[in-house]
């Protein structure tokens, strides 16, 4: 552990990019260099980039030849970033198609920390396969876990989009110690649902996400791109909500962006305002862990746990 990281933990600016995509992955890397470089000018230790933001959503459809996007980590992707990290001092959450093998491959973030050296992995644990969200085709479930990334500015955890519906994955990240869970994602509207059912799906994301900060006692930041991306095969594509926000321990939400317009949101994270939190709804300390079991059982088939047997 480094001297840096030795100091008490103290409060420290994120930067969340809300982030449209263009059809160049080249550029939509440079683009993401450039946010990164404004946010730290803008006084951010910490800067989350939205789900694959190199290249358009690519999951609407099912081609082989979008495994050709998919690229090693260490690779270009976060080459250029840790160089950019390292020359504005700070630390990154940089999402990536990894392609760890043949035929393997990953929806991942990779957490550079403010020396430009990687922290470490994450790779998204859970995989969706709705319409025109077809990550199935393309990701192998992570199996790295759930964890927090030691860094520069603090303990942090990161997951990915799908994994936001999941409170089992906030809990662990939050038990390994993080103190602000990074939700890179890309979510949006069917254009055809927008109208009955775009508030009702937009306020449940948002709702289940204020949920983890409260039941955790811990920081969430939602990273979203922006956009009505339509696949090159036509169709409806997706309304991309964007709405980017971070809320507090109690699920106070500080900072918000607009449903359409790429924006950069700063907010600060505060450990001690975690400490407070906890110690007045103390949600962990009060955890039956020892009635738990049949959380990691698909059904419990009407079988009662926790119970006197």
């Amino acid at each position: 552990m480094s001297a840096a990281r030795k100091e008490g933990p103290g409060k420290f600016a994120v930067a969340l990019v809300q982030m449209a995509m263009g059809a160049d992955p080249r550029e939509n890397l440079e683009k993401g260099v450039e946010r990164l470089r404004a946010a730290a000018r803008g006084g951010a230790r910490v800067v989350c980039l939205p789900e694959l933001f190199r290249t358009r959503y690519f999951c609407q459809t099912e081609e082989t030849a979008f495994f050709d996007l998919a690229e090693p980590i260490p690779g270009p992707t976060t080459d250029a970033l840790s160089a950019a990290a390292r020359d504005a001092g700070v630390v990154v959450i940089a999402p990536v198609f990894e392609r760890r093998a043949p035929g393997v491959c990953h929806n991942s973030a990779a957490v550079i920390d403010a020396d430009g050296t990687i922290a470490g992995v994450y790779r998204k644990m859970h995989i969706p396969d709705d319409p025109a969200f077809y990550e199935k085709f393309y990701f192998t479930p992570g199996d790295l876990g759930f964890r927090a990334f030691d860094t520069r500015a603090g303990s942090i955890g990161t997951l990915i989009c799908w994994d936001q519906w999941y409170p089992e994955g906030a809990r662990l990240t939050a038990l390994a110690g993080a103190s602000v869970l990074f939700y890179p994602t890309a979510i949006g509207w069917h254009p055809r649902e927008k109208r009955e059912q775009g508030e009702l799906q937009r306020d449940a994301w948002r709702t289940v996400q204020r949920g983890h900060a409260v039941a955790n006692g811990v920081y969430v930041a939602a990273v979203n791109r922006v956009g009505h991306e339509i696949p090159a095969g036509g169709g409806d594509g997706i309304e991309f909500w964007g709405s980017s926000f971070l809320c507090d321990p109690q699920g106070a939400v500080l900072v918000e962006a607009s449903a359409d317009r790429e924006e950069i949101l700063f907010a600060e994270v505060d450990p001690a305002r975690i400490e407070e939190v906890r110690r007045n709804w103390p949600f962990l300390r009060d955890r039956r862990i020892d009635a738990y079991g049949g959380i990691t059982s698909r059904v419990l088939d009407g079988e009662p746990w926790g119970k006197a047997r």
